[in-house]
């Protein structure tokens, strides 16, 4: 994997809290962030849209509360 493989998000700002994503040839997104590159989750386009819609849809804002 290069450098040139990973896209940076847009949401992310300068400095170290960004997240990366790119895909394979069979599909597979992978994700990760620059505080450690090299833990690398993978899951597939469906799977990845359904958390999107789910967190703009507020379902998993209870994960952020103390």
């Amino acid at each position: 994997m290069t450098a040139r493989d990973w896209q940076k998000s847009s949401y992310s700002g300068e400095g170290n809290a960004c997240l990366y994503i790119s895909s394979t040839d069979d599909a597979t997104i992978r994700l990760r962030e620059s505080d450690d590159p090299d833990t690398i989750l993978t899951t597939t386009p469906t799977t990845l849209r359904a958390l999107i819609r789910s967190a703009k849809a507020g379902h998993l804002d209870h994960l952020g509360k103390a």
